[in-house]
């Protein structure tokens, strides 16, 4: 091989190594006036200056970029070289692709025709660089690992609710508690008190998923911590709330009804921090809302929480449900509504099933394929009517 071959065949190397490390000063001293490159890639303009962008554009996404001569030919004026680039696709979008972080190893043969000391023609044949199929592997792998993921949390959540409902003599509880998504931030507990009294919980954290359910979790768990040492409702609701707003992200809270039922007498002593008002039937046919004042857990420190008290008379029943039986819509974007709710509470309030009856009004209003918007909650406190 004569010596003018050897220069070309640096020539090209150098060429080459210029282009992975996108020097344009060296590719700039390298490339002819008349540069052609013969193998365009889509978007690529032709000559010197579109040469140039081009190694900039396709290598800029890409670190540690290494190349490795495997084979090179010369022949008069023209080089053959077979060579492998190995980079990471970590530094931007390419092909609609973000940074994967992955590794990469791609081959690849170019020709070029060189005068003097300049590459005057350039013959390339690539190795398709598989950066999109990757990635979607990628994507699936890690929706799959999620998926994985919430369904253990559903399984744990699930397992973490109340797994007894308390057995009253004269009284029915009945929960219901279906999440919009695998986990959901709703939930419902039961707290047994001294003098055989039960304690009623209803709570809704805002959002939907995995944050709505460590927020419902934390809640809970703070919840049944302060009733061992805590009887009045408003009480409970207020240490919570200092407990929650040193933690709580901005722009969340939870809801919460909490009260205390004597079953003996029929007392149900409440608690309300901003969950949506329970409705009391009466056997005489009214629908009563259960008011009470205070402030979601968790928004603003140094709350208090109005106590009130109600009886439940033989026959007397009580709803506590949460926001997505009322904030559901029908194919019309009709809300399901309050209005709505108390009428049926005061129409329907005697049946042994309340909660039952309203999730068919529920089903029936949405009409099927409806894709549920909102996590809900049912809990309905019936005593039994005096047999005559």
């Amino acid at each position: 091989m004569s010596s003018e071959e050897e220069k070309n065949k640096a020539l090209a190397r150098r060429f080459l190594e210029a282009t992975v490390r996108v020097d344009l000063d060296v590719l700039d001293e390298l490339l002819a006036p008349d540069f052609v490159d013969h193998s365009l890639m889509s978007g690529q303009e032709p000559g010197r200056e579109g040469r140039k962008r081009f190694s900039a554009e396709i290598i800029a996404p890409f670190s540690n970029m290494s190349l490795t001569i495997e084979d090179q030919i010369a022949v008069g004026d023209k080089v053959v070289t077979r060579y492998t680039v190995r980079a990471t696709h970590d530094r931007g979008e390419i092909w609609s692709v973000p940074p994967t972080g992955r590794r990469h190893t791609f081959t690849g043969i170019s020709i070029h025709r060189t005068v003097g000391c300049k590459i005057a023609e350039e013959w390339s044949e690539r190795e398709e660089l598989d950066i999109v199929q990757p990635a979607l592997e990628q994507e699936i792998r890690e929706r799959e690992r999620i998926g994985q993921e919430l369904r253990a949390a559903r399984r744990i959540q699930q397992a973490s609710l109340p797994k007894e409902v308390p057995t009253l003599e004269g009284w029915q509880i009945s929960p219901y508690y279906r999440p919009a998504r695998e986990v959901g931030g709703d939930f419902y507990d039961f707290h047994l008190l001294s003098g055989d009294r039960v304690g009623l919980v209803v709570g809704d954290a805002t959002g939907k998923g995995m944050p709505a359910a460590l927020m419902m979790s934390t809640t809970r768990g703070m919840l049944r911590a302060v009733v061992q040492s805590v009887e009045s409702p408003g009480e409970v609701l207020a240490r919570v709330n200092e407990a929650l707003v040193a933690d709580m992200p901005p722009s969340t809270f939870v809801t919460c009804f909490y009260g205390v039922l004597d079953p003996k007498s029929g007392h149900l002593v409440y608690a309300n921090a901003e969950h949506d008002l329970p409705y009391l039937y009466r056997r005489s046919g009214a629908a009563e809302e259960l008011r009470a004042r205070g402030m979601p857990l968790g928004l603003m420190p140094d709350m208090s929480y109005e106590e009130k008290g109600t009886i439940l008379q033989a026959g007397d029943s009580a709803l506590f449900y949460s926001d997505g039986l009322v904030e559901a819509h029908d194919p019309k974007d009709e809300m399901f509504g309050f209005p709505r709710l108390r009428t049926l509470v005061a129409e329907h309030g005697e049946e042994r099933s309340l909660g039952n009856f309203l999730l068919e009004e529920l089903y029936s209003f949405v009409g099927e394929g409806w894709e549920q918007e909102d996590d809900i909650t049912l809990l309905t406190l019936e005593r039994s009517p005096i047999r005559s």
